[in-house]
């Protein structure tokens, strides 16, 4: 329908299921997917209820951004969400929760992580929390470079220890209705093993095709530039899989568009699709740019003090909040 209606169609839908670790124990309660803990933090309105709990002792396993960025929420301090739009709830809980390890574990090791450089360094900022990386030596790569600066940040009054560990693959989890334990064995295929004590396991090793686009069939006959079928494109996650900045993913965008360009130039001459117009008859409950503003504005004016903005937590409010019209 959508190709009915537009010269190109782009796919960018990204990935929104939590690829499985496929370890025993890894349904205990306490072990929680990356996509289910950040959606509740963001007040998403597909996450099921509220944020999971979180304990005194975290292992995270990933070794890639979206790890850093669960680090980074779980060591900082109240004061340290003032200007952002985490809701005084969620701060609260998790102050409460009073984090005192995080260890970050990984398969790969350093020098082979997903890590940003720049991600890395906003945790030599925090204010909370000491930060070790195990046997980690600067190498003059930017990655292991940046490491081993970050390495051994320690201010005073620090509650959190965050330890990042690499070469070890998870094993399993124990634990009696709870996990109680985290179980790893070496990468490498010495037979080492590591075992450590938790309450909380944060999993944080990439994402799966949840939605109802059959993405597999489609990408069977993409190009290198992101072309399906005439007309139709993939970008992103969709057509990567979940991987790479957001750099690599804005040069990703540039690509594709690149080629719908192309095709659009060497297309011949027809009649005029009818864009717009055809896609309000097609979804006329849509909602449009104007609603989307007045979402906007509705959670900037109920914004409370240290915040940029309250999110709307639910669909039919947003959907009510669009629909106003006038100044209301």
């Amino acid at each position: 329908d959508l190709r009915g209606l537009y010269d190109a169609v782009v796919l960018t839908t990204g990935l929104s299921a939590d690829r499985r670790l496929g370890v025993p124990g890894e349904d205990l309660a306490g072990v929680i997917p990356s996509g289910v803990l950040t959606r509740a933090w963001n007040d998403h309105p597909d996450a099921a209820g509220e944020a999971p709990a979180i304990g005194r002792r975290v292992v995270v396993i990933g070794n890639g951004n979206v790890a850093v960025d669960l680090v980074r929420i779980l060591a900082k301090g109240p004061a340290e969400f003032d200007g952002s739009d985490l809701s005084a709830a969620h701060a609260g809980a998790l102050a409460a929760a009073g984090v005192e390890t995080i260890d970050v574990v990984g398969r790969s090791p350093a020098a082979a992580a997903k890590f940003d450089p720049v991600m890395l360094r906003e945790l030599g900022r925090l204010a909370q929390a000491r930060v070790r990386f195990l046997g980690v030596e600067p190498d003059g790569s930017k990655l292991l470079d940046t490491m081993a600066q970050v390495n051994g940040h320690d201010p005073e009054g620090a509650r959190v220890t965050v330890t990042f560990r690499f070469g070890w693959t998870p094993a399993g989890f124990a634990g009696a209705g709870r996990v109680e334990r985290a179980d790893f064995t070496a990468s490498d295929g010495s037979g080492a093993a590591l075992s450590l004590p938790c309450d909380t396991v944060l999993t944080a090793i990439g994402f799966d095709d949840a939605g109802a686009l059959p993405r597999d069939a489609l990408l069977a006959a993409a190009t290198d530039d992101g072309r399906l079928a005439p007309g139709l494109y993939a970008a992103g996650w969709f057509r990567r899989g979940p991987r790479g900045t957001i750099p690599e993913n804005r040069a990703d965008a540039q690509a594709v568009t690149a080629r719908i360009l192309a095709d659009l130039a060497a297309a011949p001459a027809g009649p005029a699709k009818p864009g717009r117009a055809g896609l309000a008859a097609l979804v006329p409950q849509a909602v449009d740019y104007a609603g989307w503003q007045r979402i906007d504005a509705a959670e900037r004016t109920d914004c409370p003090p240290g915040r940029c903005r309250q999110k709307i937590a639910t669909t039919d409010r947003m959907l009510s909040v669009a629909r106003q019209t006038g100044d209301a």
